[in-house]
């Protein structure tokens, strides 16, 4: 399962609506969650933008990828995860 959480960075991407368009505008085919409050930011204590957490299904983080790029390699570890089955 794919969830996205955008923690707004500007005034503007605090609101519901804006990030609603920037979602049908992207065509972002996962559900997202806005985090006005950084909550899962600070539960995370991430510091990068933007950052990717790969979760197994017992609730540990199995790879942490920073910024763009190096979307082969995360494949491969999501494609891996999801071999493990279960």
């Amino acid at each position: 399962m794919v969830i996205g959480v955008h923690t707004p960075e500007f005034k503007h991407e605090r609101e519901q609506a804006n990030v609603e368009a920037a979602i049908q505008r992207l065509d972002v085919p996962y559900p997202v969650a806005l985090d006005n409050d950084w909550a899962t930011w600070r539960a995370y204590h991430n510091r990068f933008w933007p950052a990717m957490y790969i979760i197994d299904k017992a609730g540990n983080i199995r790879y942490l990828k920073i910024g763009e790029g190096g979307y082969e390699r995360t494949e491969m570890v999501i494609r891996a995860l999801l071999a493990e089955g279960g």
